[in-house]
């Protein structure tokens, strides 16, 4: 970790700051306990993510980072889905002659000391009484070094490449051919709409891992929903109708994809049952309009799987559905 040689904020400042990072940081705490993790406890020792079994370390330096910044890096690796547990400064960075990606965001890390101002030493001498050390908190904005580009190549050596032997050829090779920014790791899956990529753990995360298929299809339904592709509305606000909507194409568009390729998972996502059901109740035409957009989206899918067999269905007598 990078110290700096600047002059502490004044004692109530940084008292009011310390304050409020443990707010922060006790409050990340108390939501991953919630969620049922132990933020201590290396999730990915047991639910396949690739991030080695380590000590969180700054790229830079070699030195291992301490304390709360273990819990707060090895939460940042499996959110992010970090295949590494190396971290830099902006400035590291650049000195290193790399630079942080444009749009990355970055983990804040912390640095707590004591600091004796040159005045509290000269009265200390004056008066033979011990010198009052005034204690500093400062933050620190760090960034795997999966999130640089330009780093000489010791310093990005990543983990091996998360196990793909259960992944179905035919999906294998949708995606690959699809083109699709798709990245195996972390602990939950999601499309990233300003990124334009998709995270799903990895198979062996899963108590079957046939139903890893499920949910990556369901990633690309989202996908496909890009302006670039199909151009969906699928930058909503999570709760609202529209989002409930486009979840509803996403999960129909994985079953339709499943059923074509003939994977049969077992996984049902039941999160949003209830979103769903609301919609549907406001709008007899949702479901079939939902149902038409997701046989569009997975025909779109469909089209990259190199062995899938063509769905059925007369172009010239389908029932076209707006």
């Amino acid at each position: 970790m990078t110290r700096s040689a600047t002059r502490p904020a004044p004692s109530g400042r940084a008292s009011a700051d310390r304050a409020n990072l443990y707010d922060e940081i006790t409050g990340k705490i108390i939501g991953e306990l919630e969620a049922g993790r132990l933020p201590w406890v290396q999730p990915w020792g047991t639910s396949g993510v690739a991030a080695p079994l380590a000590l969180p370390k700054n790229a830079a330096t070699s030195r291992r980072y301490s304390g709360i910044n273990v819990l707060i890096l090895w939460g940042a690796v499996v959110e992010r889905g970090h295949t590494g547990q190396s971290w830099l400064t902006f400035r590291q960075a650049l000195a290193l002659g790399g630079s942080v990606r444009k749009g990355e965001r970055g983990t804040t890390v912390v640095y707590a000391d004591r600091f004796i101002p040159g005045e509290e030493r000269q009265r200390a001498q004056e008066t033979g009484t011990d010198a009052r050390a005034i204690h500093f908190l400062k933050r620190f904005t760090v960034f795997n070094v999966e999130q640089c580009d330009g780093l000489p190549p010791e310093l990005t050596a990543t983990a091996p490449p998360a196990d793909t032997s259960l992944i179905e050829p035919r999906v294998q090779a949708l995606i690959a051919t699809s083109g699709a920014d798709l990245r195996i790791g972390g602990e939950r899956a999601y499309y990233d709409v300003l990124g334009d990529f998709i995270r799903v753990p990895p198979p062996q995360a899963y108590f079957k891992p046939i139903d890893w298929h499920r949910t990556a299809l369901h990633e690309l339904g989202h996908w496909t929903g890009h302006a670039s592709r199909l151009s969906r509305e699928i930058a909503n606000s999570f709760g609202s109708k529209k989002y409930a909507q486009e979840e509803l194409v996403a999960e129909m568009t994985a079953a339709f994809t499943c059923a074509a390729l003939g994977i049969v998972p077992s996984v049902r996502h039941a999160d949003y049952i209830g979103s769903w059901l609301e919609v549907l109740r406001e709008d007899n035409r949702a479901i079939v309009r939902a149902a038409s957009a997701a046989s569009k989206t997975a025909d779109f899918l469909l089209a990259f799987a190199a062995e899938a067999e063509p769905v059925c269905g007369d172009p010239e007598t389908a029932e076209v559905v707006s």
